[in-house]
């Protein structure tokens, strides 16, 4: 059989979203009718197609609630009310929304059930801030992270110490209720208190170990958000805490599942899918440096498999900016690949956001292949050149390489694919 390797990378892409889609992993983890009110609350990218997923399953009684998710990310539901608001920098209606999904949890009783719909994104999308701290100053620190090259745990380490509603304190505000979350992971390791900063569930970390990271990183905060953190003032809800005593969380879509689902793809088409990782973090470009070189180890020695393969891999890169390009990790990511393989044979790449959504482009990525590099500069285009200026979006786009979704309604973060053929292939 024939391998076009576009069209087999698009599928495998498009597996592992469809493996993350809410209508397939939200059903079997609905919890039976409580004795009293069912309420729905949640943000993130995906929370507004879980809402409807869930109401589409449920028929255990009345529900009701609000989730907020990304503009353009809206989809219709019949009792749960959804909300817009801006990701990734925060904005006034993400402040109005979080004040509002407070609102829906308070005066409930221990016969109630909270079900908080979680996916990536919800950290911007519930931009409330501890007592002090104006939206402003979140915007500014938001924009400073994002630049700083920070991990998304360093990043969402400071988010909570800065909140008003991440770090446990919405599922304290839920109490004595029971809460269950159902969360789309889209953080390298999985750890629930990094999606979206962990708004029910306990955060172990300290703001002591927040001010560390904005020291590390040289980032410059307001003067409320470092009194908040020296003073101790900006304490999360901690593992101990009697308010979490009725919280249970599930995790029901992980970037792993997406890879399985792509390396099944793969499987079919008689490609060997070697999964190195799912939550491989660094600088996108000395990511793409290091998959390079499996891929050549491939094709020149046949380790750590020999062609057909395609290595498979997801997490978190990151951007440290330095250029004035448009950034996204997926797209540096590839960018670097590409510069690295210099147009060996038989190698092509395949590097998205499975949100649909690379940076702050409207493009979940881009392809690249052997011919890459040698159509760029039949444009004019020096691909170092895109490198160091962190335009890898404009890069693929002059090539018309982008790959472009459009709302996936899911997130389970970055997903990237090398396929190496052989000669016969």
């Amino acid at each position: 059989m024939k391998i076009e390797p576009q069209d087999l990378l698009s599928k495998m892409f498009q597996a592992a979203v469809n493996a993350a889609q809410p209508e397939h992993c939200i059903p079997p983890y609905l919890p039976d009718a409580p004795k009293g009110r069912t309420i729905v609350i949640g943000a993130g990218k995906a929370s507004a197609a879980m809402a409807q997923a869930l109401e589409r399953h449920w028929d255990k009684g009345p529900i009701s609630g609000v989730v907020v998710t990304r503009y353009g990310y809206s989809v219709p539901c019949d009792h749960i009310k959804i909300l817009e608001a801006s990701h990734p920098v925060p904005d006034q209606a993400g402040e109005d929304a979080a004040r509002e999904i407070l609102r829906t949890v308070s005066n409930l009783n221990e016969d109630d059930l909270v079900i908080c719909l979680i996916s990536g994104g919800g950290s911007s999308l519930l931009p409330l801030a501890a007592e002090g701290i104006t939206l402003a100053d979140k915007q500014a620190i938001n924009k400073a992270l994002l630049k700083s090259g920070a991990s998304i745990g360093e990043m969402n380490t400071v988010r909570r110490h800065l909140s008003a509603i991440k770090g446990g304190r919405l599922a304290a505000a839920c109490a004595p209720a029971r809460v269950l979350n159902l969360l789309i992971s889209d953080v390298p390791g999985d750890k629930p208190m990094d999606i979206a900063s962990g708004p029910t569930v306990a955060d172990p970390t300290t703001c002591e170990q927040a001010l560390e990271i904005i020291t590390r990183y040289g980032i410059d905060i307001p003067a409320a958000a470092r009194a908040l953190l020296e003073s101790g003032n900006g304490e999360t809800i901690k593992p101990d805490d009697p308010r979490l005593t009725h919280v249970t969380t599930h995790l029901v879509a992980t970037p792993q599942l997406a890879l399985l689902a792509a390396a099944r793809v793969a499987e079919a088409r008689g490609v060997r899918p070697v999964l190195l990782g799912d939550s491989i973090e660094g600088e996108a470009r000395d990511v793409g440096k290091v998959m390079a070189g499996i891929a050549l180890s491939v094709a020149q020695h046949e380790q750590p498999a020999q062609a057909p393969c395609v290595l498979l891999s997801g997490g978190e890169t990151t951007v440290t900016l330095r250029g004035q390009g448009r950034g996204g990790r997926n797209v540096e990511f590839l960018l670097s690949t590409a510069i690295a393989l210099n147009g060996a044979p038989g190698i092509y790449g395949l590097a998205g956001d499975t949100d649909g959504v690379d940076g702050q482009e409207e493009i979940a990525g881009a392809f690249c292949g052997p011919d890459t590099l040698e159509r760029a500069w039949q444009q004019g285009i020096r691909p170092r050149a895109s490198l160091d200026n962190n335009d890898g979006h404009g890069f693929f786009e002059a090539l018309d390489d982008a790959l472009v979704t459009g709302p996936t309604l899911t997130n389970v973060n970055d997903f990237r694919a090398i396929l190496v053929l052989s000669p016969s292939d």
